[in-house]
């Protein structure tokens, strides 16, 4: 058995433009976590915080990109250096693989609608589904059969499933549909998160574009929306409850939110020196989570007090490069150790 220590902070900031870099006096909680060897997983508990961090080995060479989960607390991650898709049964740490093709390497995974498991695979230029029973696995090409670097998909109200690709492009999949459509990203090469909103609007994050983007889902057109800081490098977007779009942005170290209703924005800088937002993830609660690669932890936002919690992560470093999550669970994919990684909270 060996021990360790955690430190979960709390610091409250502003998103005002005061050049003013002081923060509120707050607590630092610490306390002990124990790890066992003989465990396939990795447990940090901080009593202070009400939350427990879990780490969970998955095959030598995974290179786990990203997470999804299901309802019943099944995980199913992209297992990008290995070309394949993962299902982890946290109860009992046992995982299995589903190979996804020669070439393969997997990047963004989600649960359709139907239930199926829905891959952006960047080796195989293509959308690949992964029926989660039978473990059938069905792939639809992009047209160009060239290289679009694809990221993330999301599915609209109606079921057609939307994707990045940083190469420079985005494009959908028609419900019950064979044929992949494409478009050219204002900007050119960036597009990477997409997200949903409860209203049924899309939109999509260019890292490269500096931009959060609008799609038409009729016409298929993208309308860009800019933050207030340049050269922020919007990476990833989620929608809160309210369809308000939050997003990290990895160059300026920031939680950034768009609100579609009012045309603005709000942007608050992560604690610490050297901050990098790359993933986030909006829970139940309209809480905010991000991970913060300066840091080496997950970091949640609490919108309506402007505070930050940090939950540093057992493994250094994780290099967590998506979130997603049910009631009480945030999950992350640790891609530099070959971990899952968990933060517990009470309800």
């Amino acid at each position: 058995m060996t021990a360790a220590v955690v430190l979960l902070t709390a610091v409250a900031c502003s998103s005002d433009d005061s050049d003013d870099d002081s923060v509120a006096d707050t607590p630092t909680t610490t306390s002990s976590v124990v790890t066992s060897d003989s465990s396939p997983s990795t447990t940090a508990t901080t009593d202070a915080a009400a939350a427990t961090v879990q780490e969970y080995d998955v095959p030598p060479g995974s290179h786990p990109h990203d997470v999804a989960v299901e309802p019943d607390g099944t995980v199913w991650y992209t297992a990008q250096g290995a070309g394949k898709l993962g299902r982890l049964e946290p109860a009992t740490g046992a995982v299995d693989e589903v190979e996804l093709g020669p070439g393969s390497r997997p990047h963004g995974v989600i649960i359709g609608p139907e239930g199926g498991l829905w891959v952006t695979d960047g080796g195989l230029d293509a959308i690949v589904r992964v029926d989660a029973s039978t473990r059938e696995v069905r792939t639809f090409p992009l047209p160009s059969g060239g290289n679009a670097n694809l990221n993330t998909a999301v599915f609209d109200l109606n079921g057609t499933l939307w994707f990045t690709g940083q190469a420079g492009l985005y494009g959908r999949l028609a419900r019950a549909g064979d044929r992949v459509e494409t478009f050219e990203a204002p900007g050119g090469q960036g597009p990477y998160g997409i997200a949903v909103t409860p209203g049924g609007d899309v939109y999509y994050a260019s890292l490269a574009g500096n931009h959060l983007a609008r799609v038409d889902l009729a016409t298929g057109n993208a309308a860009v929306l800019e933050p207030p800081t340049p050269s922020q490098g919007t990476r990833r977007v989620w929608s809160d409850s309210e369809g308000s779009l939050w997003t990290s942005q990895w160059n300026a170290g920031q939680v950034a939110v768009y609100d579609p209703r009012a045309d603005g924005w709000r942007e608050w800088r992560l604690p610490g020196d050297a901050p990098q937002a790359y993933a986030v993830y909006v829970d139940d609660n309209d809480e905010v989570w991000l991970s913060d690669f300066g840091a080496n932890a997950l970091v949640r936002f609490d919108p309506a007090t402007e505070e930050f919690t940090t939950y540093p992560l057992p493994s250094d470093p994780g290099e967590v490069r998506q979130l997603h999550g049910r009631p009480g669970e945030v999950w992350g994919a640790e891609s530099a150790v070959d971990k899952l990684v968990v933060v517990r909270t009470t309800p």
